[in-house]
């Protein structure tokens, strides 16, 4: 009889994966990391455990959206004061707050727990193609879309 394996804690290994986003779709790359960050792609996965990798993801002005996106698509956040609501197109996210526009289309994708706050913290995410995490040796993820 088959049994099924989980994995503690203490027994958990992390990688530190490097992800290049120029000429990448948005909500591709969101997907893929965010599996990465939960650690879907490991066999060892366990829904309860924070098995995951790290993630750096540079060259985060040049992800493109398809479509009308650009214009069509609408971020709002809200103040919760009277007439507190802001609202902000894809292409506003992507001028003026390109690290938070990355970052909120990969965090609606992890857990809204106490273990998805902790999956959070592995992703790192940069404008430009460099980063500070060299000593870390991270290996290039090949997204697949």
């Amino acid at each position: 009889m088959r049994q099924t394996t989980f994995i503690k804690p203490a027994e958990v290994t992390r990688t530190w994966y490097v992800v290049d986003g120029a000429g990448k779709t948005m909500g591709r790359l969101a997907t893929e990391v965010a599996a990465v960050l939960r650690g879907k792609h490991k066999p060892t996965f366990t829904p309860n455990v924070d098995c995951g990798d790290f993630v750096i993801v540079i060259n985060a002005d040049k992800i493109e959206m398809t479509g009308n996106k650009m214009d069509d698509k609408k971020y709002y956040s809200h103040s919760m004061y009277p007439g507190g609501l802001r609202t902000r197109t894809a292409k506003v996210m992507k001028q003026d707050y390109t690290i938070e526009w990355v970052e909120k289309a990969i965090y609606g994708m992890l857990p809204h727990t106490r273990l998805g706050d902790v999956q959070r913290r592995h992703l790192f995410v940069y404008k430009g193609s460099e980063h500070p995490h060299a000593a870390q040796k991270p290996v290039e993820l090949v997204l697949k879309g």
